[in-house]
C-alpha cells in the first residue's frame, strides 16, 4: 500500500528501524548508483528547504531522506548547511561504518545539531540528524556488480547523495514525565497488616499476649479449670 506521496506506507506495527550499515549497503549505496531500492520507504528531499519541525513525517518518530548535498560556493567543496531558518553544525568527528561481515568500512556517520538564526549566533536546539554517505566512489564496496539484461547502470554515481536520519532528542525533563508513571513504591511506604500483634496508636508494634509455649486456648482453658478447681475446694460438702 502506498501513499499519494509514493511513499511506502507500512502496515500497522511495523516500524522500519535499519542498522547503519543497512542503510548505507541496502539504500544510500543503491541510490548513489542508481540501482533498484529494497522499499520506497526514503523520499527525495532537498533540505536546505525545511526546518527539521516542517520536514514530511511525523515530529514524534526519526525520520529518513534523501539529500543531494549542495557546494556553498562554486568552487569550493564544502556543503551548504543552511537550512529553513537556521543551519545544521557539525559535532565531534565523522566515524566510519564497517561490515559486520567482512570488516571493510562500507560508509561514513557525521552527527548534526540544529541551530536557529545566523552562524555564530544561532540558538541550539533539540534537532539531531546523522548523515551517512559512502566511504568513496573510488572503493570496490561502493561498486554494485552489472547484471544481465538489467536496465540500471550501477557503476557510475549518479550524484553527491546522502542518507539523513532526523529527530527530536528528549530532554531529561520529557524523560522524567514518561517515566514518572512507572515508580515503584519504596518498601518503607509499604504497610503491612499484622493479624498476629497489635499496633499501638503511636505506630509501635506491640506483640501479641498469646505468645508462649502453649496455645491461647489452652490457657484460658488451664486457668478457667483452676478456677473451677479452687472454687469447688473452697465450697463446702453437703
Amino acid at each position: 500500500m502506498e501513499r499519494k506521496t509514493g511513499m511506502l506506507k507500512l502496515p500497522p506495527g511495523f516500524r522500519f528501524h535499519p542498522t547503519d550499515e543497512e542503510l548505507v549497503v541496502q539504500y544510500l549505496k543503491r541510490k548513489v548508483f542508481s540501482c533498484p531500492l529494497p522499499s520506497s520507504v526514503i523520499r527525495d528531499i532537498n533540505l536546505a528547504k525545511f526546518d527539521p519541525w516542517n520536514l514530511p513525517g511525523g515530529c514524534e518518530e526519526e525520520r529518513y531522506f534523501f539529500n543531494l548535498k549542495e557546494a556553498k560556493y562554486p568552487t569550493g567543496s564544502r556543503s551548504n548547511r543552511a537550512a529553513g531558518s537556521g543551519y545544521w553544525k557539525a559535532t565531534g568527528k565523522e566515524k566510519p561504518i564497517k561490515s559486520a561481515s567482512f570488516g571493510q568500512v562500507v560508509g561514513m556517520k557525521q552527527v548534526f545539531v540544529f541551530f536557529r538564526g545566523k552562524p555564530a549566533t544561532g540558538t541550539k536546539t533539540d534537532w539531531v540528524m546523522h548523515e551517512y554517505r559512502l566511504a568513496g566512489a573510488e572503493s570496490p564496496a561502493c561498486v554494485f556488480p552489472q547484471r544481465k539484461n538489467s536496465t540500471h547502470s550501477c557503476t557510475v554515481p549518479s550524484g553527491d547523495w546522502v542518507l539523513c536520519r532526523i529527530f527530536k532528542k528528549k530532554r531529561a525533563t520529557d524523560v522524567d514525565a514518561d517515566t514518572a508513571g512507572d515508580e515503584t513504591i519504596p518498601c518503607n511506604m509499604i504497610q503491612f497488616i499484622d493479624l498476629m500483634g497489635e499496633t499501638d496508636r503511636d505506630g509501635s508494634h506491640q506483640p501479641s499476649t498469646c505468645l508462649s509455649d502453649s496455645s491461647c486456648l489452652t490457657e484460658s482453658s488451664d486457668a478457667s479449670s483452676g478456677g473451677e478447681e479452687s472454687n469447688s475446694r473452697r465450697s463446702p460438702l453437703a
